[in-house]
């Protein structure tokens, strides 16, 4: 790449050609102050919190959007740049409700920080925009009285659901009601958001009360992503793999039990496995569709329930860890399932959606899971309790479904899930492991990945998708040409769970890179890689999985073409 050379504040930088000044300062750790900003889409200058002066430029410029040339001299900070500055963030101000208390953003409120640095009035204009609402679709609430119009959380809504209405000053966002547009909860717009005008609804306040109650068994189980993203709520490093930290810190809650949704991961990729080598074998219902990803599920049951076949029947981790509970585990331990609590821990959103689907409800009349929490809802009940992962010692998870396979961990990254039931689909198809078990070919944040992988004598079509727009390429190319592929992985988020609704904010491709190699670090220092090598996987079927009429009901589900969901309105700001 080209390079040329500028002054910031005096300073020379080289940078590259087609740099905006904004990327340029954030690769040199100069602080420019900005809110509608977002790596992940087009900058559009909205807040206009970004401006900066330039030698020769009567105007001030945003520094989202003004591309670097060689010899240009910027200014980041002036009297007149922090006027103009306090005046916008004023105005924002007028568009953003002062409660702050249950706000996803309260630990690391930008518009508060700022308004410190600033001293913005933040009543200045505090008669505009005043008929705001707060609504809600399925788990997601959206508090329009936060909002400051950036757009950020419609450029990526990946379905559209949330709409843009007027022009200039009269912007508002808006959710969708066309009864051909629906949410699925990937919760994208929640870590996007930059004032925390959108988060889902709540639960963590909710386990108090069962946590007290001598007479229930409370079960908590966290997700194969939230080990590498949680300690990010505790100034820790980016990436850092925290688990014994977080087991501790569960257990000091007063949890009965700690497992690891790794372990039913490693359930999920013994039963994909199967579906896959059948799948292939007859030729019937492929490609094969993962099925892990609820917000994935959703959007094909709503917009594209011509495929809904295709997806595989076995449950998600998080629903089979919790069937798993309360039928097999709840008979060996003597305990009624009704009288189990489970708890997930999520870096996922639309997991609360999951988890009430009628579809999921065990035979006893259960449903698996009765409360999910994202990673930061866990992160702030442990701050409410005073305990700090930083300042923790280590304990291990409990057994039986404590210790993972590395092949388990790896399902929160895009690839994972796949490689993960390849990696025991070759072992179900030849008889003996892989020599080398890293699939290596299909990691990464790239949003498509199309590949060929050799099993056996059979070389498999498979597509890794991240991101629904890229499903829905996907799924277009299939409408054409449907042995496109033999399978198809799919993660409604970029990155995979990694870069899930629920995860720690802020959530940019350089964080969602770090979170995804710490899992594979794990993976690859494990020395049990493979999910069919699993003791605690092996020992469950040759006490309790005996037969297909039992692994269906605990293990499997089914899917169904879906209308709509209500959209609620909880309160109006007049």
């Amino acid at each position: 790449m080209e390079k040329i050379t500028i002054k910031i504040d005096g300073k020379e930088y080289q940078a590259e050609v087609g740099d905006t000044i904004l990327e340029l300062a954030h690769k040199n750790g100069i602080k420019i102050p900005s809110l509608c900003f977002h790596p992940d889409v087009e900058a559009r200058s909205n807040c206009r919190m970004c401006v900066v002066e330039i030698k020769g430029s009567k105007n001030l410029q945003t520094a989202c959007l003004t591309k670097v040339q060689d010899g240009m001299e910027i200014i980041t900070d002036s009297e007149r740049i922090k006027k103009s500055r306090k005046i916008n963030l004023e105005l924002i101000f007028a568009q953003h409700q002062e409660e702050c208390d249950d706000c996803v953003s309260l630990d690391n409120c930008r518009l508060l920080k700022y308004q410190k640095e600033f001293g913005a009035n933040i009543n200045k204009f505090s008669d505009r925009k005043k008929d705001r609402k707060i609504v809600q679709s399925g788990p997601i609430v959206f508090d329009w009285t936060k909002c400051i119009d950036c757009r950020l959380c419609a450029d990526v809504c990946p379905v559209e659901f949330l709409e843009i209405e007027n022009k200039g000053a009269d912007i508002a966002i808006k959710t969708s009601f066309d009864e051909k547009k629906e949410c699925i909860n990937c919760g994208q717009c929640i870590v996007h958001c930059p004032v925390g005008a959108i988060e889902a609804e709540g639960e963590f306040e909710e386990i108090e009360k069962p946590l007290q109650d001598k007479n229930k068994t409370v079960i908590i189980q966290f997700a194969p992503a939230i080990r590498s993203s949680i300690g990010e709520e505790f100034e820790m490093e980016t990436g850092l793999v925290v688990t014994g930290q977080m087991v501790a810190g569960m257990k000091k809650l007063g949890f009965s039990k700690v497992f690891d949704t790794s372990v039913a991961a490693d359930f999920t990729t013994y039963e994909e496995a199967q579906e896959l080598l059948e799948r292939v074998k007859t030729g019937e219902n492929l490609p094969a569709f993962s099925s892990c990803c609820p917000a994935w599920v959703k959007f094909l049951e709503f917009y594209y329930p011509e495929f809904i076949h295709n997806l595989c029947t076995s449950r998600s981790p998080q629903v089979m860890m919790g069937g798993i509970l309360k039928t097999y585990w709840a008979k060996e331990n003597n305990v009624d399932p009704k009288d189990i609590i489970v708890v997930s821990v999520m870096p996922c959103t639309a997991k609360k959606f999951e988890v009430k689907r009628e579809e999921m409800r065990l035979e006893n009349g259960c449903f698996p899971v009765d409360y999910v929490l994202t990673t930061r809802e866990m992160a702030r009940l442990f701050k409410s309790r005073g305990i700090d992962l930083k300042n923790i010692e280590s304990e291990k998870a409990d057994d039986p479904f404590g210790d993972p396979s590395g092949a388990g961990v790896i399902y929160g990254a895009s690839g994972g899930v796949f490689e993960s039931a390849f990696r025991t689909a070759y072992f179900m198809a030849t008889g003996k492991n892989m020599e080398n078990v890293d699939v290596k070919e299909i990691r990464g944040l790239e949003g498509i990945k199309i590949r060929e992988l050799r099993l056996g004598d059979t070389i498999l079509k498979v597509a890794v998708v991240s991101g629904i727009k890229n499903a829905q390429k996907m799924l277009e190319v299939l409408k054409k040409d449907p042995g496109a592929f033999h399978a198809m992985e799919v993660m409604a988020c970029p990155g995979g769970c990694i870069g899930g609704g629920g995860q720690p904010i802020p959530n940019t491709p350089e964080i969602r890179k770090k979170r995804a190699e710490a899992l594979y670090k794990v993976d690859a220092e494990k020395k049990m890689r493979l999910a069919h090598e699993n003791p605690s996987l092996k020992e469950a079927y040759e006490k309790h999985f005996t037969n297909k009429e039992i692994i269906h009901k605990v293990l499997h589900t089914s899917y169904c073409s879906r209308k709509k969901d209500e959209i609620k309105e909880l309160k109006s700001s007049k």
